[in-house]
């Protein structure tokens, strides 16, 4: 996982903020601890990339709410919620709103930091197919309205006879464009043309 990842430590109990950030830093983790979830959201849009453990119950916004407006944001930051233990039924709640993970307390170290490795690997693996995303994207501009009929058509599984059929051209000329959507494309074999295209579609 990249070094510059960054586990944002969210509680009102400045104990816990504490032990945590020891915690984190021991285990060879970059950690960054706020008081309340309304200070995080003070500090957004300077925040690193990596992922957040938030109490579940805090003043002014809890875990949920604060959950919600990440999502609102399109923050793509992983969340671990942690919970006392009449709390399952919120943890629940928060696993429904997208949490990647919930905490018990009192928890087991190995317990936590295995869920926060987790979870920034996730972050680190959705950064690049986000990025790829975004690189096939601007690939996919460059195609002219025929040569994106034919690339729907190689996704589809369909041969290129088919394909001349469908769109009332000869074999020879969707042979042609699809030359030309593997060289805009980039692609080295069809195989990996659809795999582009089921990537850019979210199917991947």
């Amino acid at each position: 996982m990249p070094a510059s990842q960054v586990v944002h430590v969210i509680d009102d109990d400045a104990d816990v903020r504490q032990s945590l950030a020891f915690l984190l830093s021991t285990a060879g983790l970059a950690v960054r601890v706020h008081d309340s979830a309304v200070a995080f959201l003070g500090v957004i849009d300077e925040v690193q990339a990596g992922c957040v453990v938030t109490d579940i119950r805090m003043p002014q916004i809890d875990g949920l709410e604060l959950q919600r407006r990440l999502r609102a944001q399109g923050s793509k930051l992983p969340v671990i919620v942690m919970t006392g233990h009449g709390d399952v039924a919120l943890a629940v709640e928060a696993m429904k709103a997208g949490a990647v993970d919930f905490i018990e307390k009192p928890f087991d170290d190995d317990v936590l930091l295995a869920a926060i490795r987790m979870a920034l690997s996730r972050h680190a693996e959705d950064s690049e197919r986000e990025a790829r995303k975004a690189v096939i994207q601007d690939r996919l501009k460059a195609l002219s309205e025929r040569e994106r009929e034919v690339l729907d058509g190689l996704v589809a599984g369909k041969a290129n006879k088919v394909i001349a059929h469908d769109l009332g051209i000869s074999p020879r000329t969707v042979e042609v464009y699809r030359a030309n959507v593997m060289t805009k494309m980039q692609a080295d074999s069809l195989s990996d043309l659809v795999r582009m295209a089921l990537i850019e579609s979210g199917a991947l």
